[in-house]
């Protein structure tokens, strides 16, 4: 790595902005992996895991196992078990927030974006539909706060519908009044989900849910999220993909960098850089962090990944739910495999190298195979 301002570094005029770092594609990859806490040394438990990625999307499909579990597996090891998410949930300590999992510490950094929904004018013209349903179904949204504030927790089905105004949608929440109106009011810090009973969503007022906290500023809010944005992903793109969940820009926080051979200046968290780096193997999650931006692991791993699920079968290269396949500071394949819980086997279907492996790299990604059916309780069907 080439530190800002040294002989072989960019330079301008006096008083300029200070010249960005140059990184290596080893650096870059290196310094993602550290974040997202990926390196030999694993975290100590949930809340560790929870501090340092920032949150855990939700994703329900159970080719595996769902996506929270893997990511949390692929950290800690099989000392985790998926039950501690719930009693992690039940006892105040992680919180549910749209479509993630968050420490609920951290719902302190969303207070101001709530109490100022459905955001700054002006208003995109999809806040504004959303704000005018929501005021045009005003009675439904005060029978919801009325029946949770004497009753709750409740189940979504526990709320009669008595909107005035369908929602209306091209995909699948059209006519969903009751789910679209709790989501809504979610945005809103009027409600939140208080834990699942019986695999569905129990609802409850969010004041009961989130912890009493300081409402910080918007701005500051906004850029404290950077800040731990960019903490848990190590470098990132100033501006980036727009999720209904989450962003991968993270704005100007940290520090600017190069990398070699890829275009455009990044931001980098220093304080991940120049640390000893010790890799592993590890099987990831389709939607893990370090994967999720496909773009970026283009860039900074030589990297190609595309989740399958949704092709037809005769069309797929990898499989149905391929998990990338981690192996010190590079992704060397791609693992085809399959939780089937009727057989009673993980059923590994295929194992797609990148590149030829050694005999070091088969042993360890083997043992993570073993690890990955020991943790699900099933035997490894090769």
């Amino acid at each position: 790595m080439t530190k800002p301002g040294s002989a072989a570094g960019p330079t301008g005029p006096p008083g300029s902005a200070s010249p960005p770092l140059r990184l290596s594609k080893r650096d870059a990859r290196r310094t993602a992996i550290r974040a997202q806490a990926l390196q030999r040394q694993r975290p100590d438990d949930l809340e560790a895991v929870l501090r340092q990625l920032f949150f855990l999307q939700l994703e329900p499909t159970k080719a595996v196992a769902p996506s929270a579990e893997l990511v949390l597996w692929s950290r800690l090891g099989n000392t985790f078990r998926p039950e501690q998410v719930d009693e992690a949930i039940a006892d105040g300590r992680v919180v549910e927030y749209r479509g993630t999992l968050r420490l609920a510490a951290d719902m302190a950094l969303f207070r101001a974006d709530m109490a100022a929904w459905p955001g700054l004018p002006p208003l995109r013209p999809w806040q504004e539909i959303q704000a005018e349903w929501v005021d045009a179904n005003d009675a439904c949204r005060r029978d919801i706060l009325h029946r949770l504030e004497t009753e709750g927790p409740l189940p979504t089905g526990a709320f009669p519908d008595i909107c005035e105004v369908p929602w209306k949608s091209s995909g699948w929440t059209n006519n969903r009044n009751v789910s679209q109106l709790l989501n809504l009011m979610v945005q809103r810090g009027e409600v939140a989900i208080a834990g699942h009973q019986a695999g569905e969503r129990m609802w409850d007022l969010a004041e009961r849910v989130y912890p009493d906290g300081p409402t910080l500023p918007l701005e500051q809010a906004a850029h404290e999220r950077n800040k731990r944005r960019l903490t848990a992903l190590g470098i990132a793109r100033a501006s980036g993909q727009e999720c209904v969940f989450e962003t991968t820009a993270v704005g100007e926080v940290g520090v600017p960098a190069e990398v070699a051979g890829v275009s455009g200046l990044w931001r980098v968290d220093p304080e991940l850089l120049d640390q000893p780096f010790r890799g592993r193997a590890a099987l990831l999650s389709p939607f893990d962090r370090l994967v999720f931006d496909r773009r970026r692991v283009a860039e900074l791993f030589d990297y190609e990944y595309i989740l399958e699920m949704y092709k037809p079968a005769a069309k797929r290269r990898w499989g149905y739910y391929a998990l990338p396949v981690l192996y010190g500071d590079k992704l060397v394949g791609k693992l085809d495999a399959t939780a089937d819980h009727k057989s009673g086997v993980l059923r590994v279907n295929a194992l797609h190298w990148d590149q030829a492996p050694s005999a070091a790299l088969r042993a360890a990604v083997d043992r993570e195979i073993d690890a990955l059916g020991a943790w699900l309780g099933l035997p490894v069907q090769r």
